[in-house]
């Protein structure tokens, strides 16, 4: 299947955000709701929806809603070989990341009724 560079563009545009990059690593060890990325980012919710819009419209993320809440989680089997191959390197890329890495801790510690809650 071969790409547009207007659809190539579109992709590399979405991952030209660091708190995108952030957001794609958070994801790749949970899932989790707007309010949890809020947190951990330190953004305006309307700023990470729209970093979550950006990614799902790529195809990098998925959401799934499960009662009240809205779930992001790294798209499984995106339809596009481009976007497996990005999301299995970013390891590679930025794992390293002392934020990434902060980010890391952070989200095995957030309690999701409390920062949700407020």
């Amino acid at each position: 299947m071969t790409m547009s560079i207007k659809e190539n563009t579109k992709l590399f545009k979405a991952l030209s955000d660091p708190n995108r990059l952030r957001i794609l690593k958070m994801l790749q060890t949970k899932s989790l709701c707007v309010c949890e990325i809020t947190d951990i980012l330190k953004l305006a919710t309307s700023t990470v929806s729209k970093h979550l819009s950006i990614l799902r419209d790529v195809g990098f993320i998925l959401e799934e809603k499960e009662g009240k809440w809205v779930n992001y989680m790294i798209n499984p089997r995106p339809s596009d070989n481009r976007i497996s191959s990005v999301l299995s390197t970013l390891d590679f890329w930025i794992s390293d990341d002392n934020v990434v890495i902060s980010d890391k801790r952070k989200i095995q510690k957030i309690d999701r009724i409390e920062v949700c809650g407020r």
